[in-house]
């Protein structure tokens, strides 16, 4: 039987990298609209089922440090029920489920994955849990939204992959740098020609993370490098073809036997498939003074952008062709709440908590990740009705993580060239 071929069309937004700003392309040999009550179905190439539907969604959150802080966004939601919630510990499960109203309460998360009730769950759970808790989800038929890393091996993210072509549901990795609104900013200006032709991107995430959970002691710098990867690859709508990575000096001993891994810093350089820019990352975790800091730059032919060096500056656009001292310009960052349901968009701008003390470290450490939070489960959501395609999917979401482990297999190897996977 001949490929139907269907093409999509799609809003532009701001939210979405180049292959999806117009239109997105379906193929498959079995193509078809299939009528049902509730929804209706086209499968794309990439093996997601875009529903047009009107059925409640229901969603359980699993992990309830982070995760809490995404309950009052899912509650203000149109078409959507925060169903359940999961925590291994039953006093921690209550305790959330008191503070938030919510009857629904599992300490197990297989439990979560035979309530028939579930349509979709979002995976807050500590990193080594990411992979096999998200494919478990997909074989159960849920959709899936996740936090960063995807995974912690090339396999895990091969597999997670071909499981999501296998169901046909929707997987996201829940990027928050992707949605802040200094990048939301930064891709503004380049969808509108300011910043001309793109020459360079660079990326760094810093952060002490002494005190936090016991799996992070010693994890590799380039595990968790989402968060300065994603926006060099999501502004051009490119994957990443090869990394070079080199390590630089030393963690404490009784850190580097967690992982084995030495590096205080991790510092890649990566090309981008089908162009001629080439892209800069680095990551710390332990043992480097250094305020938090996410951030993204991208300079352009006729101008670049720079995240601010610290929290409460503004950063600065620097416009070629001026005089000297006129060339830099600090620059407020408008608020993105506007792309956003209206009952939603207070939350870009503070926490979900009211009370003292119950701030997550997110919003202690770097102020709430740019207000992404809502922009997040909305883009999720939106994907799952089949408005439009997942940002990151899951191929993407695999190669964003990808450059991290692969690049820390590089510094392994002092610097040698690696090729990133292509499923």
């Amino acid at each position: 039987m001949r490929p139907q071929l269907r093409l999509l069309a799609f809003a532009r937004s701001t939210y979405y990298p180049a292959p999806w700003t117009a239109i997105g392309w379906c193929l498959d040999p079995g193509v078809t609209a299939a009528a049902g009550r509730f929804a209706r179905k086209i499968r794309c190439k990439n093996g997601t089922d875009l529903m047009a539907t009107e059925k409640t969604i229901r969603v359980a959150i699993v992990g309830l440090g982070f995760g809490a802080e995404f309950i009052p966004i899912y509650q203000n939601y149109s078409g959507v029920e925060m169903y359940a919630i999961c925590r291994r510990s039953k006093q921690g499960v209550d305790d959330c489920g008191d503070r938030w109203r919510i009857k629904v309460r599992y300490t197990s998360f297989d439990d979560v994955l035979k309530d028939p009730n579930v349509d979709a769950v979002h995976i807050n759970s500590p990193i080594p849990d990411h992979a096999p808790q998200s494919l478990a989800a997909l074989k159960a038929g849920k959709h899936v939204a996740c936090t960063v890393p995807m995974a912690t091996s090339v396999d895990e993210c091969k597999t997670l992959v071909e499981a999501q072509r296998a169901s046909g549901k929707v997987y996201m990795m829940m990027e928050t740098v992707v949605y802040s609104r200094e990048y939301l900013f930064a891709k503004e200006l380049y969808d509108k020609g300011e910043l001309g032709r793109i020459q360079f991107l660079r990326g760094s995430h810093q952060q002490d993370m002494d005190g936090w959970p016991d799996y992070w002691p010693g994890l590799p710098p380039m595990w968790y490098a989402t968060h300065c990867v994603s926006p060099c690859l999501a502004i051009l709508g490119k994957h990443a073809e090869h990394v070079v990575c080199h390590g630089s000096g030393r963690i404490r001993d009784e850190l580097i036997t967690r992982y084995g891994s030495p590096f205080a810093i991790e510092t890649a350089t990566f090309a981008i498939r089908d162009s001629d820019v080439c892209a800069e990352v680095t990551r710390s975790l332990f043992d480097t003074a250094r305020q938090y800091r996410e951030s993204f730059d991208v300079y352009g032919s006729k101008k670049s952008f720079e995240w601010q060096q610290v929290e409460n500056e503004e950063p600065v656009i620097h416009t070629k062709g001026l005089p000297e001292p006129e060339i830099p310009t600090r620059v407020k960052v408008p608020d993105y709440a506007k792309l956003l349901p209206a009952p939603i968009q207070r939350f870009t701008t503070k926490g979900v908590y009211d009370r003292e003390g119950e701030q997550h470290l997110s919003f202690v450490q770097g102020g709430g990740h740019g207000g992404s939070h809502p922009h997040l489960v909305h883009a999720w959501l939106a994907a799952i009705r089949g408005e439009r395609p997942a940002l990151p999917d899951a191929p993407t979401s695999a190669n964003w993580t990808m450059v991290g482990l692969c690049a820390h297999q590089s510094a392994l190897k002092k610097g040698d060239k690696v090729k990133i996977p292509t499923f």
